[in-house]
């Protein structure tokens, strides 16, 4: 009995302990499962509101590719973010929190993919975004109307994903950027995930789900 008390540890090394192993398992469930963002735009309305917050789950891309209709939350590409969108954690607490997931990350965008690889996006016939000819009905636009006077055609480069917000009036998506040397169009490597969650305002919490729209065949 008295060789036991003897290996027991201090209750201060324990609790350090205790602490530091949670950071570690914080820090891992960021880096491969789970992760805090905010909605810090209109882009994505009437999906996702200014400030929500939301979990990206990355377990979906671990063995696959990312699919058209997905929430995506990236990397900025260069030059998408303002300083202001820019900014991360302003102090101390909030930055360690950031680093094990559990404030939510600024200097990210997310979006909707509309096109993956190999897609030719086009807009628009009847009104109406088409993906490799095929019409998208889209109910989850605010104002697909907003759309109709904007043409384009890209094609995606293989690797590549071409994204819109859902709030077309006020998205400054692939199509703002088609002048900029990546065409508007963002690496698949960019992607930190997929918004899987809405975890505030608790009144709006739920899962985040791909529209049907994105069911039919949409292969070139």
């Amino acid at each position: 009995m008295t060789e036991q008390k003897k290996k027991q540890l201090p209750v201060w090394q324990e609790s350090i302990l205790l602490v530091a192993t949670a950071m570690v398992m914080a820090v891992i469930v960021k880096t491969f499962f789970l992760q805090a963002f905010y909605i810090p735009s209109e882009s994505m309305e009437p999906t996702m509101l200014v400030n929500d917050k939301i979990l990206v789950q990355k377990v979906s891309y671990w063995g696959g590719d990312v699919k058209r209709g997905d929430v995506v939350v990236f990397d900025d590409p260069g030059g998408w973010l303002s300083a202001e969108d820019s900014k991360h954690a302003s102090n101390p607490v909030q930055k360690a929190l950031e680093t094990v997931g559990l404030f939510p990350t600024g200097g990210h965008l997310i979006k909707r993919v509309i096109g993956v690889g190999g897609d030719t996006i086009a807009c628009c016939t009847d009104g109406k975004l088409t993906v490799n000819g095929k019409e998208l009905s889209e109910p989850y636009v605010l104002d697909e109307t907003v759309t109709k006077d904007k043409t384009f055609e890209v094609k995606v480069p293989k690797g590549h994903l071409w994204v819109m917000g859902d709030n077309r009036g006020n998205s400054s998506d692939s199509r703002a950027h088609m002048g900029d040397p990546g065409g508007g169009f963002i690496s698949d490597q960019s992607v930190v995930g997929k918004a899987w969650l809405r975890v505030w305002p608790l009144g709006r919490a739920g899962f985040i789900h791909k529209p049907d729209t994105f069911d039919a065949n949409l292969e070139p």
